[in-house]
């Protein structure tokens, strides 16, 4: 007589890449009869947030809901806010989406956290009330709604000269040719790249008319400018691009986190604190190369997910454990819609001195936005793929051995 085994309960919080992806691929790889796999997320479309600066320039882009990217996977959808998260007991707390309903707890034997990130103001006096950020879809419709009601010759001031920022600069000023668009850097424009990636960065900027303003700290953004110690720069709209900050809840937990709260992982993104929660994509502390923090990404994210998902999957059915570091390739950069830059890298994100640009960068960035969504609908890259079961002595276990 075969033995009855609850099944073991993954809960994904977080549907961004990293967790749609973790979740996905999980689903691909595991039997439904011998594991429940549940995704909360606020939210019930994905959203390609690589894609942010454009939806806040105007142009529209494709729903993608959850429930048909995932229909038949098995993957159960929660549209749900995660409020709490208490590792000891083993349950996520949440709440309606809609702030509706009564809260609810969520029991987990596995938990993959992807909350990732939002913007980072950095505590500079003035950003939260008067700038605007495009690390989500609602904060970059309200500044596609402030930006539709500019008048012709208005100042926009894009504070941040990482790829972020460089991204909505040069997608306002291709967009938007009647505003006067500027960048803050607090470094040099483009001193992360190759000299030729540099050259091409700022003949674009030239193309587009764009006020690069280096080696410039802004103390404090007010309504219609930004204060430097360098001086005042005008400012109907800020667009805040300084980096992310993660969600605080990890750090309201037992769990392990560094002073910026990321959780530190392991080699296979598991907890080195609690080994019974993995943590990917931006919320992580993730070693790369040379011992080198991963940067947060997309192009970070996406490969820790698909090594938490096989390690799960590897510890719940005897499987190998992957053993598959992090890596970088590149760094791919629009520059509008008809420019691009790709940036060759090592494998620890230093520049080489090889590009792609022009149109055919473009096109490169392009076919990467959709390879990325594509990827998330598709977590084992179209191949085919083998449901492997639980073994009876591992499907109630909270913390499998290695």
């Amino acid at each position: 007589m075969q033995q009855n085994i609850q099944r073991h309960r993954v809960v994904v919080i977080g549907a961004g890449y990293t967790g749609a992806s973790a979740a996905g691929r999980l689903a691909r790889r595991l039997r439904s009869e011998d594991v429940s796999i549940t995704l909360v997320n606020a939210e019930p479309d994905f959203v390609e947030r690589v894609r942010m600066h454009q939806l806040a320039v105007g142009q529209d882009l494709r729903p993608r809901p959850f429930h048909r990217m995932f229909a038949g996977t098995g993957v159960r959808l929660k549209l749900a806010k995660v409020t709490g998260i208490d590792v000891d007991r083993g349950t996520v707390s949440v709440t309606d989406a809609n702030g509706a309903g009564q809260p609810e707890d969520l029991e987990y034997d596995t938990l993959v956290y992807a909350l990732g990130s939002a913007w980072n103001t950095r505590g500079v006096p003035g950003a939260t009330e008067h700038a605007h950020e495009i690390a989500g879809r609602e904060g970059a419709l309200r500044l596609r709604d402030r930006l539709a009601a500019l008048a012709p010759g208005s100042p926009v001031t894009v504070v941040g000269g990482g790829l972020t920022g460089v991204e909505a600069a040069t997608e306002l000023a291709e967009a938007r040719p009647d505003l006067d668009v500027s960048l803050v850097a607090r470094g040099g424009l483009g001193d992360w790249l190759s000299p030729k990636g540099a050259r091409h960065l700022w003949k674009v900027f030239g193309d587009l008319r764009i006020t690069a303003h280096e080696h410039t700290a802004v103390t404090a953004v007010e309504a219609d400018r930004v204060i430097t110690a360098e001086g005042d720069i005008p400012a109907a709209v800020t667009v805040w691009t300084t980096g992310f900050a993660v969600h605080p809840i990890a750090r309201a937990t037992a769990l392990e986190t560094t002073d910026d709260g990321r959780i530190p992982v392991d080699g296979t993104m598991r907890s080195t604190s609690h080994p019974d929660v993995y943590a990917i994509g931006d919320a992580a502390l993730v070693a790369g190369p040379g011992g080198k923090p991963l940067r947060m990404s997309c192009a970070s994210g996406v490969p820790t997910a698909w090594q938490a998902a096989d390690a799960i999957a590897a510890r719940l059915t005897g499987g190998k454990l992957p053993t598959t570091a992090p890596r970088y390739f590149n760094q791919c950069v629009s520059l509008g819609r008809k420019e691009g830059l790709i940036q060759y890298v090592t494998a620890d994100d230093r520049a080489v001195n090889a590009t792609l640009t022009g149109r055919v960068g473009a096109l490169y960035k392009e076919l990467v936005c959709k390879g990325a969504a594509w990827g998330v609908a598709n977590p084992t890259m179209g191949l085919p793929t083998r449901r492997r079961r639980v073994t009876a002595q591992r499907a109630g276990a909270t913390a499998p051995a290695a």
